[in-house]
């Protein structure tokens, strides 16, 4: 990658990804994930006033399994992060990168009008991003 290539977070993302309500069980959340490339659930906003949140596979192993408690009796809402940090589809990569290393973020949703377009991860930054050029 040279000073005039710019790679943007659009260029690199996954624009499958699985959300959830907060309301739903660990154990539903879990058998609703649609794609096998998933780590992370995107928990959706109740209402346009509303953020969203997240919830990591390494936050059901740790907040859940880790503790052996029930994933039937577990609700996403109290094992997610709320609100979640997202990005702009439009930002270079080098910046989401810088972010996501300053915060001690792995992924993050993509954002654009108040909408997820994508979850974007270091793995994809590196990937898609460095390995494409």
């Amino acid at each position: 990658m040279n000073a005039g290539t710019i790679i943007r977070v659009r260029d690199v993302m996954k624009s499958n990804f699985d959300t959830v309500d907060g309301m739903d069980t660990v154990a539903t959340a879990l058998d609703k994930m649609a794609h096998v490339e998933t780590k992370s659930l995107v928990v959706r906003r109740r209402d346009e006033k509303d953020e969203y949140g997240i919830v990591m596979l390494s936050d059901i192993a740790r907040k859940v399994l880790a503790k052996d408690r029930p994933p039937e009796r577990v609700n996403i809402y109290e094992i997610m992060t709320k609100p979640v940090i997202s990005v702009d589809p439009e930002m270079d990569i080098r910046y989401c990168a810088r972010l996501f290393s300053r915060l001690d973020l792995s992924r993050a949703p993509v954002i654009k009008n108040r909408e997820i377009v994508g979850i974007v991860s270091f793995t994809d930054m590196v990937i898609k991003g460095l390995r494409s050029k």
